[in-house]
C-alpha cells in the first residue's frame, strides 16, 4: 500500500466518532458470526470459525463487532498507528475487550495469518493500489466456509465526488482548510458550495479529508467489480446495499439498468465466500434466537422495537406479537414444531439475521 495512504490516515483517523459515540448492542445484530455463518452454511459455525478479521479496521469498527461477538477472538489490522491507538481507546472507554489490534499493510501475508471465519474490509479496497492483489490477500486468509464483506466505491455514485478530488489534486489542494476556504469564496451556484450543502460527510474534518484529498481512490462499475471478485477465487453470495435484492443474479441485473441510466444503489456492499453450503432448508434444522437481540425482547419492555436495515432492506417495527414469537426462539425449536405459518415468519427473520436457522 501507497506509504501516501498511511500518511493520509495518520493526519485524518476515520471515522472520527466521538470517544464517548456509544452503540446499542441489539444494533450489531448482522455483525454477529453465528447469524452470519448460518445465513450462508446453514449451520453454527465450527470452533476453527470462530475468528474475526476486521481488514483497514479505522477508528470505530472493533467497538461494534466485539460487542456483537463476546467471546470471539477478534484481530484488527490498520496501516495507520493513530486510527488504532483511537480504536483501541474507543474500546477500552466502553468497557470493550478481547481485540487484538495489529499495525501493518493487509498485503503484508506474514501479519495476521489466517484461517478467519468472518473477515470485514469494508471500504478498503477501493483505497489499495492494487486492489486485487488486496482481495487476493484477504481471500487466502479465510477457512472453508467463510465469509468477506466488502464495500466499494460505485462510479455513479461517487462521480462528483471523484470529479472535484481530481479537480483539487490539480490545483495542489491538499488541506481541509483550504477547501473550506474555497467554498466560503466561492459563488452560491458552484459545484462545490452545492456539493458540500448537501453532503453530511465533509462536516468534520476527517470525512472531507477522506471524501475529497484521498491520495488512492478507484470506483467500480458492476462489471469491473464482478472481475475483482472472479480474480480472487471466491464467490458472491449477496448484495447488501441499500435496496438490494436478496437473489443474487437479480441484483446484478438491477444494478447494470441502473448504470445504462448512469445511476447506482449507492455504494456496493457485497458478500463473497469460500465454499459455504448454503442455507439451511426452510422445513428441517433448528431456529434460534441472535443472541444480539436476546436483552431487548424481554416481556417488560412496551412498545414496539425499532431495528436499523441490513441486508439492503429497512426492517419494520416489531410490535408487541412479533416479539412474543420471537421471543419463543430464545432456546432452540425445531422447524418441524412449526405450523406452515410459523416457518415461514421465522424464515422471513432468519433472512433479517433475527433468528439463526441452521441444521443442528
Amino acid at each position: 500500500m501507497p506509504e501516501s495512504v498511511r500518511q493520509h490516515y495518520e493526519l485524518y483517523p476515520y471515522p472520527d466518532y466521538p470517544l464517548f459515540a456509544s452503540v446499542r448492542r441489539r444494533d450489531t445484530y448482522a455483525n454477529n458470526l453465528g447469524a452470519l455463518w448460518s445465513l450462508f452454511n446453514g449451520e453454527l459455525p465450527p470452533p476453527a470459525a470462530r475468528r474475526i478479521l476486521i481488514a483497514g479496521c479505522g477508528c470505530f469498527a472493533p467497538y461494534p463487532f466485539a460487542l456483537a461477538n463476546p467471546g470471539v477472538p477478534i484481530t484488527a489490522l490498520d496501516l495507520s498507528e493513530k486510527s488504532l491507538k483511537r480504536a483501541r481507546l474507543h474500546c477500552l472507554l466502553h468497557g470493550v475487550s478481547g481485540i487484538d489490534f495489529v499495525a501493518g499493510d493487509l498485503c503484508d501475508p506474514a501479519l495476521v495469518p489466517g484461517p478467519y471465519g468472518f473477515i470485514d474490509a469494508y471500504g478498503v479496497l477501493h483505497h489499495l493500489e492494487e486492489p486485487q492483489a488486496g482481495l487476493r490477500a484477504l481471500a487466502a486468509r479465510l477457512g472453508e466456509g467463510g465469509i468477506l464483506r466488502i464495500m466499494v466505491y460505485s462510479h455513479y455514485t461517487r462521480r462528483e465526488e471523484d470529479s472535484i478530488r481530481r479537480a483539487l489534486r490539480l490545483l495542489k489542494v491538499g488541506d481541509p482548510e483550504q477547501v473550506r476556504r474555497m467554498v466560503r469564496q466561492s459563488g452560491k451556484d458552484s459545484r462545490l458550495r452545492g456539493f458540500f450543502e448537501k453532503s453530511g460527510e465533509v462536516a468534520s474534518r476527517s470525512g472531507l479529508a477522506d471524501a475529497l484529498l484521498h491520495p488512492q481512490v478507484t470506483s467500480y462499475r458492476i462489471d469491473g467489480l464482478l472481475e475483482l471478485v472472479a480474480e480472487s477465487g471466491l464467490t458472491p453470495l449477496r448484495f447488501a446495499h441499500r435496496g438490494a435484492l436478496p437473489e443474487l443474479e437479480g441484483e446484478i441485473t438491477r444494478i447494470r439498468a441502473l448504470e445504462a441510466e448512469q445511476e447506482a444503489p449507492g455504494n456496493f456492499v457485497l458478500y463473497l465466500g469460500r465454499n459455504c453450503a448454503g442455507p439451511c432448508a426452510g422445513g428441517h434444522g433448528v431456529f434460534r434466537l441472535n443472541p444480539c437481540l436476546d436483552a431487548v425482547l424481554a416481556p417488560w419492555r412496551l412498545g414496539p422495537l425499532q431495528l436499523p436495515g441490513r441486508l439492503g432492506h429497512k426492517n419494520a417495527a416489531l410490535d408487541g406479537a412479533e416479539r412474543r414469537f420471537l421471543r419463543r426462539f430464545r432456546n432452540p425449536v425445531p422447524a418441524a414444531d412449526l405450523s406452515p405459518g410459523e416457518l415461514a415468519r421465522a424464515g422471513f427473520y432468519a433472512d433479517r439475521l433475527f433468528l439463526m436457522h441452521s441444521r443442528a
